[in-house]
């Protein structure tokens, strides 16, 4: 019998019949619309899913008018910093849009945190206004929210993690409300120095990695920037493909956060005035490749339907069916790219 070669969750390759890639497909699909309570894909969908899986050739690409945008997270440093190439940030963003053509990059401090930028911001504009003035594509300043770095002893609230295992949940919660305050703070006040350095964006990187609160900040810093500066793009990304409860009983606009996945987090990102959404769904790495795309693409497709700002889904290392490995292998991401346009109708990547 015929096995295909494609992978793990851990980027490991395996061979596998077309029944159990069919099979995988649709236990992942069948996962997705259960945890998500949405709908499942289409056995069309499932049938073209197992297409793309099984492609001959090692790199798969859309079909010709099929094209998305593409951006990056922490762009500039992903030459300077992870590929250890010395070269000034400014300079790496004209390798990004000149030599790998990329559609839009961010500028993003190695720290990658708004409190931790605030204490350099005299040194961070200069960068982007270097960078505008070279570059023709559009260059974001990006960041996390990031709100654990605002727990003592560097920060100036308790530390919930340390408070939530002794039970003082309501001191928990006292303490992320008051984070909250000071990242949007952090957030705004940076959005504004960038705002003057020429920046065409604000992204708001992993947005919930500390729980609901960490999500609340990154709703309520967007709606402040897009008050005060109206014509500053802001991209606002997820962490997670649903929200830790982490606070709990935290609402925006009267939806509770907690436990929301992405095609209900794209809604209140739509509300705060985030221009550009990015889901998130996580790859599990005790699970096959098909059965993590399957997935996947189950979630993008409900929440590119659900939304009406563009969704850019996150396909990095470990997140959008891309397999969690060091170096993530080509023939899985152009495939998870291929299925997450062509059927989960994500509009960037």
């Amino acid at each position: 019998m015929e096995k295909y070669f494609t992978r793990m969750g851990d980027g490991s390759g395996v061979y596998m019949t077309a029944d159990e890639i069919k099979a995988e497909i649709k236990a992942g699909v069948e996962d997705a619309a259960k945890r998500g309570k949405i709908p499942e894909l289409t056995q069309d969908e499932m049938d073209y899913l197992f297409e793309i899986i099984t492609m001959p050739g090692n790199i798969v690409g859309v079909e010709r008018g099929k094209e998305v945008v593409s951006t990056s997270d922490s762009g500039s440093c992903k030459i300077t910093y992870h590929a250890n190439i010395a070269m000034e940030r400014s300079m790496a963003v004209l390798v990004s849009e000149k030599v790998l053509g990329a559609d839009s990059v961010d500028i993003g401090n190695m720290d990658y945190s708004y409190k931790a930028v605030k204490q350099i911001i005299h040194n961070e504009t200069p960068v982007m206004e270097l960078a505008q003035l070279n570059t023709i594509m559009p260059v974001l300043y990006g960041s996390m929210p990031n709100l654990g770095l605002y727990t003592k002893p560097d920060g100036p609230v308790e530390n919930w993690s340390e408070l939530l295992p002794m039970g003082k949940i309501d001191e928990s919660r006292a303490a992320q409300e008051e984070a909250v305050e000071h990242a949007v703070r952090d957030i705004v006040f940076v959005a504004g120095e960038m705002y003057a350095a020429g920046a065409d964006g604000i992204n708001l990187d992993t947005c919930g990695a500390s729980g609901d609160a960490d999500f609340l900040a990154g709703l309520l810093a967007t709606e402040k920037i897009k008050e005060k500066y109206p014509d500053l793009g802001v991209e606002m990304g997820a962490a997670g493909e649903f929200v830790l409860g982490m606070h709990g009983q935290l609402e925006y606009k009267g939806t509770r956060i907690a436990g929301l996945y992405p095609h209900l987090q794209v809604k209140l990102a739509e509300k705060a005035g985030a221009n550009i959404f990015g889901a998130v769904v996580n790859t599990n790495t005790k699970q096959s490749f098909p059965w993590g795309l399957a997935r996947t693409v189950t979630f993008v497709k409900a929440c590119t339907e659900a939304a009406e700002i563009p969704v850019h889904v996150n396909v990095g290392m470990g997140v959008g069916g891309i397999p969690t490995s060091e170096i993530p292998p080509i023939d899985a991401v152009t495939r998870a790219d291929k299925a997450l346009i062509e059927i989960g109708k994500a509009d960037g990547l």
